[in-house]
């Protein structure tokens, strides 16, 4: 696979993303490179939010001086050695320490182009803040918070993976295909659909280790109907009593899964790598969300992923499908019935 930009910064996207740069060498040429950048700028973000640094203020003062930088409203960018040395994952501290290059590469690409990464950049990062306002920065044994209804909920995954599915359509219509007014409107709501399908995935498998960091996505208001409290989710005994709630949640994400079908049904058949490059995370997806129903998720000892073969597994059936006429089009045809 050819590079996106660089050595280094694909080296970075190898390292950070188990799931993601698969999905990447599908890609067409004239998007893989924004959107594996877009990637590692969201990232970087991310793992700033995410660091065990225990000052709120300390680490709102770094993503917005982050983030300042990146949009061009300030050249000084912020010393990350410090939050670097705290990181638990290596490749997240090696990732703090190339920011300098990974914002750099935005001048690889025209003004356009950069306004559609910086643009979504600002939305995620806006989430971000308000996920570290919100629980303070991830501290074991703390207070648990949680989100008080669904559409704090809806607003989170739009935040930080909804407005990646407006990225996604905006350089897909920028570079690859063209739809009327109309039709492009439907697009782009099936492409946020798309983006929280997966970051509702996120959530709902990242129960356990969200909890043990003080934070509860799972709305207080939901919980209460089922007389429930955040911290009842720390004993797998409850899995019973949460079940309800929980099933209602993988429904909710398996009907954003199907939207992301027909997202990428709307993708003429001319475009099937870029149909692959969607494929791949529905497929992986639509797994997640069946292991998810079979295992008991409140128990942090029973880690629920799809497997590194398995995600193989996916990838050499795509594979076979682009080198097989309509063979894209049957496998779509056939994972859509599963999410009914």
């Amino acid at each position: 696979m050819p590079v996106l930009i660089n050595e280094d910064i694909d080296e970075l996207l190898k390292k950070t993303s188990r799931s993601f740069y698969p999905t990447l060498k599908y890609l067409p040429k004239k998007v893989r490179g924004q959107i594996g950048l877009l990637y590692l700028l969201a990232r970087v973000a991310d793992t700033i939010a995410d660091s065990k640094h225990g000052e709120t203020k300390v680490l709102l003062e770094f993503i917005n001086n982050y983030n300042n930088v990146a949009q061009g409203r300030n050249p000084d960018l912020p010393e990350f050695t410090e939050l670097a040395n705290i990181q638990d994952n290596p490749n997240e501290a090696e990732l703090l320490q190339n920011v300098q290059p990974i914002i750099a590469a935005l001048q690889e690409y025209d003004e356009a182009d950069r306004k559609r990464m910086l643009d979504c950049l600002e939305t995620i990062v806006s989430g971000q803040i308000l996920d570290l306002e919100r629980f303070g920065p991830a501290k074991e044994g703390g207070r648990i918070s949680s989100l008080n209804d669904d559409n704090e909920m809806d607003d989170y995954t739009f935040r930080v993976a909804g407005c990646v599915g407006v990225f996604w359509t905006k350089m897909t219509l920028a570079h690859l295909i063209k739809m009327d007014g109309n039709k492009q409107d439907v697009f782009f709501e099936k492409g946020i659909r798309f983006g929280k399908a997966l970051q509702m995935i996120n959530i709902l498998r990242d129960i356990p280790e969200d909890l043990r960091f003080g934070r509860c996505y799972i709305p207080e208001q939901e919980l209460n109907a089922f007389n429930l409290k955040p911290e009842d989710l720390l004993d797998p005994t409850n899995i019973d009593r949460f079940r309800p709630l929980y099933d209602r949640y993988l429904d909710m994400t398996n009907e954003h899964l199907s939207e992301a079908v027909d997202y990428i049904k709307m993708i003429p058949e001319t475009q099937f790598r870029l149909k692959a490059s969607c494929m791949l995370p529905v497929l992986i997806g639509q797994r997640t969300v069946t292991l998810l129903r079979e295992g008991n998720i409140l128990d942090s000892a029973d880690r629920i992923k799809v497997t590194r073969d398995e995600i193989k597994s996916y990838a050499r059936k795509l594979l076979l499908a682009l080198l097989i006429p309509g063979g894209v089009k049957r496998l779509l045809e056939k994972n859509k019935d599963k999410l009914k």
